[in-house]
């Protein structure tokens, strides 16, 4: 899952800064934020309690939701339950397009372009909220049609217009990008990458009249103005009295491209809270996820123009966001024996679904550091939502369910 966050240096884009622009100068991150245009209603998300109890290599689980009854002192962390803010595109796809949609929308843009895998949630996501938006989405996606289309991928192909792309070509994303949305605007169109509408050198094109204006949006929308959604999100969460007033906050999150991280880790920094961020490693080497990281932050510090707290603010995230290996690594998009069926068990226990792919992963880690009683601080998950992927795991591993404990059959 390699990415390039720039565009081809061969592929200039011209064009004067409009009303659109978020590009302005802000005394604070609360400034930012305040100014700055969303999709989603609120920054909040409803948070629940997980209890854990664990005895001869085995864990177990309950849900007292916003923390009833959890008054002894048996292990236990939050989840902050992104995964129900939307019923299809939900959990961090929706934080990373918070402040994005409205510039699409403020561009009077026509198309958008994207890309991700044959399940991807990201492109779900967009599809979704660009057709609630009469804005139409343009998916590229890696690898061929599945025989019988479930999960992320029959969203994507009910909400926007699909092509599968060869996995050589996918391999060179920005080229491919900029190529399909080259032959989406035709010869009298115009194409902008989605960053550069927050870019004070970048220019609106001078004719108004296009019959197509396209913008490309990255892989998993990791971009600059993607970590603003995810800065609100933090926002919100040390308002609350749990992780706000001081807390020593221990954020676990899973990471796919890492924005959601980044983000995370940024806003903690900006607002000056006594957090430390673990993102689990699925994608991509620790040196990808580190030059992602600074790529990111640059690019935030250079198109924000914010009065960041010190001068080296990566190397300042740095100290805040570990970037650690699965506790069982493994070539992304495998999936372990028993892996399915403890999702399952757990969304049992606690009514949270989750997919063994990417937030079992998170749930994992913040279980173990939840019972280290060393640690006086709060855990807390982000849950970055993506369940639908289990409709394709259960064409791909249809046994992990037939087989389960519970399933019956009547004579």
């Amino acid at each position: 899952m390699s990415l390039r966050l720039a565009r081809p240096a061969a592929l200039p884009i011209s064009a004067s800064a409009g009303d659109f622009l978020l590009h302005r100068h802000f005394s604070s991150v609360s400034d930012l934020l305040s100014k700055t245009s969303w999709h989603l209603p609120s920054p909040s998300t409803p948070i629940h309690t997980i209890s854990v109890a664990h005895g001869r290599g085995h864990f177990s689980y309950s849900n007292l939701l916003d923390g009833e009854g959890n008054t002894s002192p048996t292990a236990r962390f939050h989840v902050a339950r992104d995964d129900l803010l939307h019923p299809l595109a939900n959990g961090n796809k929706a934080r990373k397009l918070d402040a994005l949609l409205p510039l699409l929308r403020a561009y009077s843009a026509t198309d958008v372009v994207t890309c991700g895998g044959c399940q991807s949630a990201h492109a779900a996501a967009l599809a979704v909220y660009c057709a609630e938006m009469l804005i139409r989405p343009n998916l590229l996606l890696r690898g061929e049609q599945p025989q019988v289309p479930t999960g992320y991928n029959l969203i994507s192909l009910m909400f926007g217009n699909v092509t599968y792309a060869s996995r050589s070509v996918y391999a060179h994303r920005s080229q491919m990008l900029y190529d399909h949305a080259k032959e989406v605007a035709g010869p009298d169109g115009f194409v902008v990458w989605a960053d550069d509408l927050t870019d004070s050198g970048w220019q609106e094109p001078e004719s108004s009249d296009a019959s197509r204006r396209v913008v490309i949006v990255n892989e998993g929308a990791a971009s600059a103005v993607a970590l603003l959604g995810v800065i609100r999100l933090v926002k919100f969460l040390s308002e609350s009295s749990s992780f706000g007033n001081g807390h020593q906050v221990h954020v676990v999150v899973d990471a796919g491209t890492g924005t959601t991280a980044v983000g995370i880790a940024l806003g903690a920094l900006l607002l000056g809270l006594p957090w430390k961020v673990t993102a689990v490693m699925l994608a991509d080497t620790i040196e990808v996820y580190r030059e992602r990281e600074k790529t990111l932050i640059s690019e935030f510090e250079r198109v924000q123009k914010l009065d960041l707290p010190i001068q080296d603010s990566s190397y300042a995230v740095d100290r805040i966001l570990n970037w650690v290996e699965r506790s069982q690594p493994r070539k992304f998009g495998k999936v372990l024996n028993g892996e399915i069926e403890r999702c399952c068990k757990i969304a049992q226990q606690t009514a949270v679904p989750l997919d063994p792919m990417y937030t079992l992963a998170a749930w994992d880690l913040a279980a173990s550091l939840s019972l280290d009683k060393s640690m006086d601080t709060e855990v807390l998950m982000v849950h970055t939502g993506g369940t639908l992927g289990m409709f394709g795991l259960a064409q791909r591993y249809p046994s992990s369910f037939s087989s389960r404990r519970g399933v019956t059959m009547l004579p």
